[in-house]
């Protein structure tokens, strides 16, 4: 979904603990869903996968920042209202998108089930590196881009169609299925394209319920779908 900027709302204060948790938590699970599984600490893939994400997770919301920074408190700061499809979405796509990195651990870092060559790796690298610049690009001009459905009426929930929003109804969950789809190669794991494929599944899913919800829910919505007809893929869905 997009959103306009509405004077009339001003910015939410972060919840800092909650920040602080989440960069600090989020590297160390990483680091366990990895390393663990693998059984020992010389993966190289894992150790390159993890500083590529660290940069340009970096860069990414230094961008945001600079162009976005109300999304901060938007997407760390708890809100009520999510709906209860989504959250029953969310109990099957979050397992799923942790389990590609165990998986992935245990193919290349531990038992080798299914080696792959290096050119798998770097195409795994290339969807990751679009995926993430899909999604910076959504979250630089959507304020309302949280991590729950939900219709946002107490920040001013709007529509817009500018930046990405002006191709597909649904430019982060793009971005998202082509990071899932790359993770599994950037750590040469075939195998782990299983759990990733089903987290794209759950993002399909989202796309066509979210979707129905913002038609029904959200003023000036539907309008939208008549300018901008592509949910997914431009011209086909």
């Amino acid at each position: 979904m997009a959103s306009a900027n509405n004077q009339e709302h001003k910015p939410e204060r972060i919840n800092r603990r909650r920040l602080v948790l989440y960069l600090l938590g989020t590297p160390l699970l990483f680091v366990l869903l990895l390393f663990l599984p693998a059984g020992t600490w010389a993966w190289r893939k894992g150790w390159l996968f993890l500083g590529v994400l660290l940069v340009t997770g970096a860069l990414g919301a230094w961008c945001i920042w600079r162009l976005n920074p109300a999304l901060y408190g938007a997407r760390i700061n708890p809100h009520r209202g999510t709906k209860r499809w989504d959250k029953i979405l969310i109990g099957f796509a979050l397992p799923a998108m942790l389990a590609i990195f165990p998986v992935a651990a245990l193919d290349d870092g531990r038992f080798h089930w299914f080696p792959v060559p290096w050119w798998v790796c770097l195409l795994g690298y290339a969807l990751l590196l679009v995926g993430l610049a899909i999604v910076t690009w959504a979250e630089a001009v959507n304020q309302f881009f949280e991590p729950t459905v939900r219709i946002q009426t107490d920040r001013g929930h709007q529509v817009i169609d500018t930046g990405p929003y002006a191709l597909v109804r649904h430019p982060g969950y793009v971005g998202g299925s082509l990071l899932f789809l790359g993770i599994p190669l950037c750590l040469g794991s075939l195998w782990a394209l299983i759990p990733a494929g089903l987290s794209c599944l759950c993002l399909v899913l989202r796309t066509r319920w979210e979707d129905q919800t913002l038609r029904a829910e959200l003023a000036g919505y539907k309008e939208y779908t008549q300018r901008v007809r592509s949910r997914f893929i431009p011209g086909v869905w």
